[in-house]
């Protein structure tokens, strides 16, 4: 079974594009090869100038690190962690006093500057999607994929989470967005449409 085929995609830098389609037609498989967390049994995949199959492990891991920001619907915090260590986590190796204070600084940008020192359980659903959000940015990425980032969410804090991803896109970062939710898209620039693991509107 191929999750994708055929696939020819060009993302421009500082373009804002929404993916949509029906449940396991490959969007979030998509994001995936993207974001160098999986390989494809074949084609060519060149993000930022860099081929990432040209890439080895540790050097694809890398890339993520320094170019890419990840957003997920189910937040994955680590429980253990506050607010301010959860975000700060994703810091480069050898930067982690910058990065501390760069969470710090994006903490009062999300309103979140007072929830610094809690856990994630004794937060909202959209604090902690926005606590992921402030983790994707710490690294000042140039692309970010988030994956259905408002599925568990209500209507307002849907619109939070959307503003976020729309102002990292205003100061000219790239945003790859999956989503189900029409309103979301309305974000983007413009929408592709997948079916059977192939874009199949773009």
């Amino acid at each position: 079974m191929h999750a994708l085929a055929n696939v020819v995609l060009d993302v421009a830098k500082g373009e804002f594009v929404a993916v949509r389609g029906p449940s396991g037609c490959g969007k979030s498989t998509l994001l995936m090869i993207v974001g160098a967390l999986g390989t494809p049994t074949a084609g060519t995949v060149t993000v930022g100038g860099e081929n990432l199959l040209a890439m080895s492990a540790a050097a694809r891991a890398r890339f993520r690190a320094r170019q890419v920001g990840f957003v997920f619907q189910m937040f994955h915090l680590l429980p253990y962690l506050t607010v301010l260590e959860n975000v700060a986590a994703a810091a480069l190796p050898g930067q982690q006093a910058a990065a501390r204070d760069r969470a710090g600084e994006l903490l009062r940008q999300f309103h979140l500057a007072d929830r610094a020192g809690h856990r994630p359980a004794e937060l909202s659903a959209g604090e902690r999607q926005r606590v992921a959000i402030a983790r994707a940015m710490v690294n000042r990425p140039e692309l970010i994929l988030a994956d259905e980032p408002t599925g568990n969410l209500d209507s307002e804090s849907a619109k939070d989470v959307l503003d976020l991803l729309a102002e990292f896109h205003r100061r000219e970062g790239t945003v790859l967005l999956v989503t189900h939710d029409e309103q979301a898209a309305t974000y983007a620039e413009r929408t592709l449409r997948m079916r059977g693991g192939s874009v199949v509107v773009g």
